[in-house]
């Protein structure tokens, strides 16, 4: 393999190569699980915790059957590093005010998930604010 290509399915394991059907088996299964993976990565992005890990993770698997999701992989990995070293050079009311926007991006979802309510209710507390408009 030269840099910058790859073998078609050249992570696909012997038995599935036997013939068309475990084939198709084997792709739709890197898929379905790749695909999950990705979704749930992509959901917690904004979380503290491994949310960017989980959506290379889940491009990665993609990647080892499809072609389309090697290139995502390789550009979404080029443009994380790129934020991350353009973050590490801003002066830190930058770095804060992003850090800000995030934890505002993620008490909103919290809060129309109806966390804050579901919490509260543990310890007694039924504040209407707490609720969330989605859950009413």
């Amino acid at each position: 393999m030269t840099e910058g290509t790859r073998e078609k399915g050249a992570m696909r394991p012997e038995w599935a190569n036997r013939n068309p059907t475990t084939r198709t088996v084997w792709r739709a299964g890197v898929g379905v699980v790749g695909g999950l993976v990705l979704v749930a990565g992509v959901v917690l992005i904004p979380y503290p915790g491994p949310g960017w890990l989980i959506v290379f993770a889940g491009l990665a698997i993609l990647a080892a059957e499809f072609a389309w999701a090697h290139r995502a992989l390789t550009y979404a990995r080029t443009k994380y590093n790129a934020w991350t070293d353009w973050l590490k050079h801003q002066p830190l009311a930058v770095r804060l005010l992003v850090l800000a926007a995030t934890a505002a991006v993620v008490l909103a979802t919290l809060w129309l998930l109806n966390t804050f309510s579901l919490v509260g209710g543990w310890f007694g507390v039924h504040w209407p604010w707490l609720g969330s408009p989605l859950f009413t």
